[in-house]
């Protein structure tokens, strides 16, 4: 199987991946179909179809279909039937930022500050418990950029007319009051206490721990270009891997927000792997760990 997903894919290889996961989802919750909201159902599949579209733009994965496979069968996997419109809206701007922010064209980049800025404030509107990636977003600014206070305050200013549109219509609406929770740090913390369900996975978790290593063992064999998008990629991860650290508890949905780093990680560890019997088990394995932490609740209760 791993030498039939290794084969490479074309932009018509997207639709199907789209289709067959919105197909499984539909059919895994064929008896319990109320839950399949459609607000929140539109938004979280528009930035889980960007995702696929990302694969190929980041081209960290050598365009071939098993990235593609490992983001469809993790989607599934971590996917209820239906999400918080925050959650959705986050998986959304997720999209959009790597989008943006993984580009080598420093013009565009510095052209899209403004609109990274309002795409951050949005977010953090609809679910502020993932402020980390506020502050990955300004460090990578200073990092990366040649004029980092021209661009923050082209971050700050987008997110302001955010601010200024959603403070107008809340104070239309007599909504006069502030959440004390949209301060960072103020909201409840749910760490997880509860593992049961993350037993399943945690093959997986030990992959990426394997793989993340072994890229910076190799980590001067690689090109500059793919040095600078997989540190970022897995910076970008770190920023959100707090935010579920934190405030997750059992509410594993949180973990969609990584699918696409983690197919990459996966799908570009099982490449380099040596041996082929090593790819064809670590395939099986991750589909296995995620069909089991999906099956689990249903089939041990818990």
């Amino acid at each position: 199987m791993f030498r039939l997903l290794s084969k490479e894919s074309n932009i018509f290889s997207i639709p199907v991946y789209i289709g067959f996961l919105l197909l499984i989802i539909i059919a895994f919750n064929a008896m319990d179909i109320n839950r399949l909201d459609a607000i929140s159902a539109v938004i979280t599949f528009a930035g889980i179809s960007l995702g696929y579209f990302l694969f190929n733009k980041l081209d960290l994965t050598y365009q071939t279909h098993l990235p593609l496979f490992l983001y469809t069968f993790y989607v599934f996997a971590f996917y209820p039937g239906d999400l918080s419109i925050g959650l959705a809206i986050t998986l959304l701007i997720n999209s959009f930022l790597l989008l943006i922010l993984t580009s080598t064209s420093d013009k565009l980049r510095k052209g899209s500050y403004l609109l990274v800025g309002a795409l951050l404030c949005i977010n953090y509107l609809f679910l502020p418990i993932f402020w980390p990636l506020i502050f990955f977003v300004i460090i990578h600014i200073f990092v990366t950029s040649g004029k980092a206070l021209a661009n923050l305050f082209r971050l700050f200013f987008g997110a302001l007319l955010i601010l200024i549109i959603y403070f107008s219509v809340m104070y239309w609406m007599d909504y006069e009051s502030w959440d004390n929770k949209y301060w960072p740090l103020s909201a409840n913390f749910k760490m997880v206490n509860e593992f049961s369900n993350l037993y399943f996975i945690t093959p997986i978790i030990l992959m990426i721990i394997y793989a993340v290593l072994d890229h910076f063992r190799h980590f001067n064999e690689k090109s500059p270009t793919s040095k600078y998008k997989y540190t970022f990629l897995l910076l970008f991860s770190s920023a959100f891997l707090i935010s579920i650290i934190l405030y997750m508890g059992t509410y594993y949905e949180m973990l969609l927000v990584l699918g696409l780093p983690v197919s990459i990680i996966l799908s570009r560890m099982l490449k380099f792997f040596p041996k082929y019997w090593m790819q064809e088990l670590g395939l099986w394995t991750i589909i296995m760990s995620l069909f089991l932490f999906k099956i689990a609740p249903y089939i041990f209760q818990i």
